[in-house]
């Protein structure tokens, strides 16, 4: 079987406070994008490999962690080798991890005849990752807690999404540790970007993004994050943000010819950027 896993967008991502198992509660709006990975799972001894040698094949995978998850919640042992042609963007807030994860859990589902349900499937994805409910679901989505609380939104009208990876990796775990809750000043109007996706205002929703991770990256990170989404907006983005905890930077445009104007800008500079739409 060959199955999509696709890329998620945060629209919004906000931290509401700690919690006292350590993590954080989150509320973010999420979008699927047509940019994905292939993974191709054959009946075999649960072997995996990948098109990018340096990711790990073994237990660490997250594909390979829901397989086992989906075995022991099922009782059903089967057995796939796992092939994955990755073309998400590794280590980029866009979840490609987890939402291959998603896509494993949707093939045994299929191949095993288990009948679950995503909400189901979705909660064995809790085990694997915070992200990985959400993908199992995918589309557009209002995600809290962890991310593993989920309520689907209405569609983000259809449009053109340019996404711009800068060549430096920004650590989760350490971003985490910069936030103050306390002291964060600006916040995505979260509340104000449902209503807009309720009246499929598209203009409305892209002017109400916005990532409270982007205030505390060193400020040469968010010197060359901000240089990038006014790229986009000079180019004619509706809006613009950083996705995840980074650094992928993403806009969104209601027109064609200038989502390509700002791909074929950004590609002079950067190396990973891709011109996809809204699923």
């Amino acid at each position: 079987m060959q199955v999509q896993a696709y890329a998620k967008l945060n629209l919004t991502l906000d931290i509401l406070g700690k919690r006292e198992d350590g993590y954080h509660d989150l509320q973010m709006v999420m979008q699927s994008i047509s940019l994905t990975d292939t993974l191709t799972i054959t009946p075999g001894q649960g072997q995996m490999d990948t098109n990018l040698t340096y990711l790990p094949s073994d237990n660490r995978n997250l594909a390979q962690m829901a397989a086992a998850a989906f075995r022991q919640a099922t009782g059903r042992d089967i057995r796939v080798d796992i092939s994955i042609h990755k073309h998400i963007p590794v280590c980029a807030g866009m979840a490609g991890g987890s939402s291959d994860a998603a896509a494993v859990l949707r093939a045994l589902n299929e191949l095993t005849q288990a009948g679950l349900t995503l909400e189901q499937l979705a909660r064995i994805g809790e085990q694997v990752g915070s992200d990985v409910p959400y993908c199992v679901v995918g589309g557009t989505a209002l995600a809290e807690g962890r991310g593993e609380i989920l309520k689907a939104l209405p569609a983000l009208p259809a449009c053109h999404v340019v996404v711009c990876k800068p060549p430096f990796p920004i650590s989760t775990p350490q971003l985490f540790a910069r936030v103050d809750t306390r002291k964060i000043v600006r916040r995505p109007d979260t509340q104000g970007l449902i209503a807009a996706l309720e009246r499929g205002d598209l203009a409305d929703v892209a002017r109400r993004m916005y990532n409270v991770f982007e205030d505390v990256l060193e400020p040469r990170r968010r010197a060359e994050i901000d240089a990038i989404k006014s790229a986009l907006i000079d180019c004619g983005a509706l809006g613009a943000s950083m996705t995840g905890s980074g650094p992928t930077v993403f806009g969104l445009f209601d027109r064609l010819a200038s989502a390509r104007q700002a791909a074929q800008r950004l590609g002079e500079q950067y190396r990973e950027v891709f011109l996809t739409e809204t699923v």
